[in-house]
């Protein structure tokens, strides 16, 4: 959802600084704009920066915090993937609005178990373009989110290049919301 929706930062938030993907805090009493509400995450426009919010963190912007995803206790790799997979696609570029997912921009996910029950992630996304500011935010938006995830505790994102990327890998509803049908 795009929008321009004034907020106040009720309590001091940790915010991911747009494309850097470098975090810090926001101090309680900032005065920004909402451009952005996907996938449970909001960008944020602070005197001529944007940030991203976490969903969790949505209460210092007077939002519904996102609830963490939920994982059955016996659940089975498969499950674990799917549960992956989704809150892969709860991760949206701040420049167009569909999901990395349906971009075709994730090339490889890999999740392994360890003997203690934890999980480690490993995930190959690329970029539209090799030139796009946007990598270092979408990797730190897709490692947030799918460490959500009860038992990950390890998420590897790489950014890859090979293959290049091309509006073919997108889906087709991706395709048909972009208008490239």
């Amino acid at each position: 959802m795009q929008s321009n929706e004034p907020v106040i930062f009720e309590r001091d938030c940790e915010a991911a600084l747009i494309p850097a993907g470098d975090t810090g805090i926001i101090p309680q009493g900032a005065e920004g704009m909402i451009t952005q509400a996907l996938g449970g995450s909001y960008t944020v426009y602070i005197q001529g920066n944007l940030f991203r919010v976490d969903g969790k963190d949505a209460d210092a912007i007077g939002k519904d915090p996102e609830p963490a995803p939920e994982l059955p206790e016996n659940a089975t790799p498969e499950e674990v993937e799917q549960l992956v997979w989704d809150q892969m696609r709860r991760c949206f570029d701040p420049e167009i609005p569909i999901n990395v997912v349906e971009l075709g921009l994730v090339y490889r996910c890999d999740v392994s178990l360890r003997d203690d029950g934890t999980r480690s992630v490993e995930i190959d996304m690329t970029l539209t373009a090799p030139g796009c500011g946007m990598g270092d935010i979408l990797a730190y938006d897709v490692r947030e989110k799918v460490k959500q995830i009860p038992t990950i505790e390890d998420v590897s994102v790489e950014i890859v290049f090979d293959p290049p990327w091309s509006f073919e890998m997108m889906s087709e509803a991706a395709k048909l919301q972009t208008g490239m049908m």
